[in-house]
């Protein structure tokens, strides 16, 4: 079964799996998405309801103001044109010409593009001989150093031993925040003097990850540096002092995005993208926008995984991301 067919099932109370899920701690997960994805499904769902409400006829009016629509609900020009086309063929296909078929074809259309044949979550890619090395870029003020401290504790909590490293010597505070979180997590943090060599500090933290047979190492990096040259240079230094230390370089690089941004993280995911290899997507945030809409042009677009997603402020908040609550999520009041 799709990811479009579970959805649907599941809102229309075909799905004995819902009744399952509301016995277990999945039941956690899914109220976590559906409080964070609130303002995004309400703005969305309002937008393409109230544009349905005045539909008439499927002409090629119909598909510029569904195109206007789209965009104006954060969802990105790409991915907008890619669902009306879709949309194009499944109308003649299907023949549908009643609001509720016109809106599963929206759904279904915009499931298959974002799903492009994968299913399941998203996974961290573990180092066999440890540590598991993550390193984090993201611009200041996305919630990068929170988000750390945040993933840390859910490591901590599961068992693991977990290491930090405060590679961000280059803003004034960020050490000391990141300390703050080490402390609320329960977690030890290597650090350098204000200003210093960062990887020097990444140096240090290898050698004691080794030394002392930690599971995770979460490395903290500068958020604005100069050029794409320099990010680009020092995270290169970075990675060769991990791959000198352990054999291999860093497991994960992973870009923060604030969701609130909406289409601004995209463009900030293409440039980051330019300057070094990110292997996945943390966006946070995603509780306090409408603009969650943001992540199916970034799937679309760029193709990188979302890995984790911020939905509360709590420490706890910061979960896995799950594909189909995400949709979900965002369709709940159409389907």
């Amino acid at each position: 079964m799709g990811l479009f067919d579970r959805i649907k099932r599941a809102f229309t109370g075909e799905d004995e799996t819902q009744e399952a899920i509301k016995q277990d701690e999945k039941k956690v997960v899914l109220d976590a998405y559906d409080e964070g994805m609130a303002k995004t499904r309400q703005s969305f769902s309002e937008k393409i309801n109230t544009f349905l409400a005045d539909f008439r006829s499927i002409d090629e009016n119909f598909f510029d103001d569904l195109e206007e629509t789209l965009i104006s609900a954060d969802v990105g020009f790409e991915m907008t044109l890619a669902i009306t086309d879709a949309l194009r063929e499944e109308v003649k296909l299907k023949n549908a010409r009643s609001t509720q078929a016109v809106k599963e074809a929206i759904v279904e259309k915009m499931v298959d593009i974002y799903e492009k044949g994968q299913a399941g979550l998203p996974t961290i890619t573990e180092n066999p001989n440890g540590p598991t090395v993550l390193l984090f870029v993201g611009v200041n003020g996305v919630g990068k150093t929170t988000t750390i401290g945040k993933l840390a504790n859910s490591y901590k909590k599961a068992g693991k031993k977990v290491l930090l490293a405060a590679a961000d010597t280059f803003r004034a505070g960020a050490i000391e925040q990141l300390k703050e979180w080490g402390k609320r997590a329960d977690v030890f943090v290597v650090t350098g003097k204000a200003g210093g060599d960062p990887a020097s500090v990444v140096y240090d933290a290898i050698k004691k990850a080794k030394e002392e047979h930690y599971d995770y190492l979460l490395v903290d990096t500068a958020g604005r540096l100069q050029t794409k040259v320099n990010l680009m240079n020092e995270l290169a230094k970075i990675n060769r002092i991990i791959e000198k230390g352990l054999g291999t370089p860093a497991q994960e690089t992973l870009l923060v995005l604030d969701a609130t941004t909406g289409q601004n993280a995209l463009i900030q995911a293409k440039q980051f993208r330019e300057a070094v290899p990110i292997t996945g997507l943390i966006l946070t945030k995603l509780d306090g926008t409408a603009k969650g809409g943001v992540i199916l042009s970034i799937r679309h677009e760029l193709d990188i995984p979302v890995k984790f997603v911020g939905l509360g402020e709590g420490i706890d908040d910061l979960r896995v991301f799950d594909p189909e609550l995400y949709i979900m999520g965002l369709v709940k009041d159409l389907l």
